[in-house]
């Protein structure tokens, strides 16, 4: 029975660093460990619903838990909830999702050379990186423009620019993960020998857990030394973790000190990483953090057309200028929204137009009834005022048509958040001193014209209600 306790404690060891505080104290650590016999693992739960809930959300991170401390590759487990709190019968709930898997060693572990040999005799490495991740095929914008010309930089000479480390930053799906696999990729092309690596904080997490438990953390400290560009995908997991911040901070200066790359990613800035050493975060500061934003109008539909072109679709400007307009969060939406585009075109075996687009994009992203889009006032003023919508697009200076353009253009500044530029160039390519003085010639006019006054005034009710 002590032997069971102890090999739990471990398993709870690597529990506690790969979850949070809450959800630890909630679901394992009332756990109690029952009997191990015969690769069968039972352990003690308050209720069936406990049960049902590990096997559905913490299964993975459990087995490789119980994988590791056990080393037991026909492991079974199985869960007791005791019938009567007094007694000591309770029903047996064997784990469906515990599957009798081989226990993968980490990197550091598979070498069969030792971890401290000269660099000339060490093995090649599987850099982890995702080859369509490439420079080529990641669209520049005015969100992304600082990031990627600091990454082509390293990538021409990784470890010798003053951007090291290089730190990206910014919320999902901007962008983040394809741009530091495509400067590992660029790396690994240009120089075949250096040994890049692409790691996620939770990959290099659990990898540390696992050395701990094994007392093979020097090995583990001296593979990643060995590393010539360092890649480390979302570092805000490792908040609170101390003994992988730790760690890392060894890694870390190791690696800066013999000019090597770094290249760090998270959600939010280093000053506002929370649960991370200061020293840590200071370091992450040395050389350059670039922000991702999420993409602008322009850049979404600059994606939209480079996938379309990628992916050999036909998609016209307008429901690529519909998509852009009400996909606006960040790129995997607009990935997203072409793949379900393309799955339903072939499934109901019909052309891409914008009755589907509008389809698909209500069922992929939250379309609000109010939402008001440059699309939506251009319609609404061109069906008020009896002109044919393509008209306002063009160098048309027919009264109707122009009144109609500076309408438009005049509710597109008052409802929308878009910036003159960007109403221009929605306007029929137009810049932004054309938009001013539609707006200008609007307003002045309104004050002597009350037939303009008003249908200005039924339009915006239109629009927003």
């Amino acid at each position: 029975m002590e032997t069971i306790q102890t090999y739990w404690l471990n398993c709870l060891s690597i529990l506690r660093e790969n979850m949070t505080p809450s959800a630890f104290q909630m679901w394992f650590a009332p756990i109690v460990p029952v009997s191990y016999k015969d690769s069968v693992l039972v352990l003690q739960v308050k209720s069936e619903y406990v049960v049902r809930y590990i096997e559905e959300n913490y299964i993975d991170i459990l087995s490789k838990a119980l994988l590791t401390v056990f080393s037991d590759r026909n492991l079974r487990l199985e869960y007791r909830v005791l019938i009567d709190s007094t007694g000591d019968k309770g029903s047996i709930y064997p784990s469906e999702q515990m599957m009798q898997r081989e226990l993968i060693k980490p990197e550091y572990e598979q070498k069969s050379k030792p971890a401290y040999q000269a660099f000339s005799e060490l093995p090649p490495i599987d850099s982890q990186l995702n080859t369509k991740y490439m420079f080529t095929n990641f669209v520049v914008g005015d969100s992304n423009k600082l990031a990627r010309t600091a990454g082509m930089s390293i990538s021409n000479d990784p470890g010798k620019t003053i951007f090291n480390p290089l730190f990206i930053y910014g919320g999902s799906g901007v962008g983040k993960t394809h741009l530091v696999n495509a400067i590992g990729n660029q790396v690994k092309q240009k120089y075949p020998e250096k040994r890049v690596l692409y790691v996620s904080a939770n990959t290099f997490q659990v990898q540390y857990t696992q050395a701990v438990v094994s007392n093979k953390v020097n090995e583990f400290i001296n593979f990643y030394q060995t590393i010539d560009v360092l890649i480390v995908d979302d570092i805000q997991y490792w908040s609170e973790k101390k003994g992988t911040q730790n760690t890392f901070f060894f890694i870390f200066n190791h690696l800066h000190q013999t000019g090597k790359q770094l290249i760090l990613t998270s959600d939010c800035a280093p000053v506002d990483l929370k649960g991370l050493e200061e020293r840590l975060i200071t370091r992450f500061k040395w050389g350059l953090s670039c922000e991702l934003k999420k993409p602008d109008y322009n850049l979404r539909r600059d994606i939209l057309k480079s996938r379309i072109y990628l992916d050999g679709l036909s998609v016209s400007d307008e429901i690529v200028n519909y998509i852009a307009e009400n996909v606006h969060d960040n790129v995997r939406d607009l990935e997203g929204v072409l793949a379900s585009l393309l799955a339903y075109s072939m499934l109901m075996d019909t052309d891409i137009n914008m009755d589907l687009a509008k389809e698909v994009v209500s069922k992929s992203v939250a379309v609000s009834a109010g939402h008001v889009t440059i699309d939506n006032i251009s319609q609404a003023v061109c069906d008020h005022f009896g002109v044919p919508e393509k008209l306002i697009f063009t160098a048309s200076r027919k009264h109707e048509v122009a009144i109609a353009r500076q309408v438009a253009m005049y509710l597109a500044k008052k409802l929308t958040d878009k910036p003159l530029a960007e109403i221009g160039l929605k306007m029929g390519n137009r810049n932004h001193a054309t938009v001013l003085h539609a707006i200008k010639t609007v307003n002045e006019t309104m004050e002597f014209d009350p037939v303009l006054r008003r249908s200005v005034q039924q339009l915006e009710n239109r629009l927003i209600n």
